[in-house]
């Protein structure tokens, strides 16, 4: 359904440094940097067929956080959220909501975890249990 994200960041090096941790606990290797024409910086980390983006906003205003959005990962198992989550605070981020953990919940049980970046995006680490 979908061919990326991408959000905005007003420290591009401070977002390069705490999603190379946070990516890389999901196997995600280095991103490809580019400079628009316009200047502003962007990163794409690309795995599994997706890519994640990260931009100097290209209208040269502060990057801001989207009410009620939430960027979600996929994780192999709870120890791979519990990870996310740990390497996320490590590098700057905030935990947010309950500890990471199992949830029931109307789609069925789920393994959470969620965090900040340090832009202020929400980030959820997933797990969706088999059976």
């Amino acid at each position: 359904m979908f061919s990326h994200v991408m959000i905005g960041s007003n420290d591009i090096e401070r977002s390069k440094r705490f999603y190379d941790a946070v990516l890389g606990v999901l196997g995600v290797g280095e991103p490809i940097r580019n400079t628009a024409k316009t200047g502003h910086e962007r990163l794409f980390y690309r795995h599994d067929g997706g890519t994640f983006c990260i931009s100097q906003p290209i209208n040269g205003a502060p990057a801001t956080v989207a009410n009620g959005g939430t960027v979600g990962f996929k994780c192999e198992s709870p120890e791979q959220v519990q990870q996310f989550h740990d390497t996320a605070v490590a590098n700057g981020g905030t935990s947010i909501e309950d500890p990471p953990g199992l949830r029931q919940g109307s789609v069925g049980s789920l393994y959470l975890g969620y965090v900040r970046d340090p832009d202020g995006h929400k980030l959820c680490a997933l797990h969706r249990p088999k059976g």
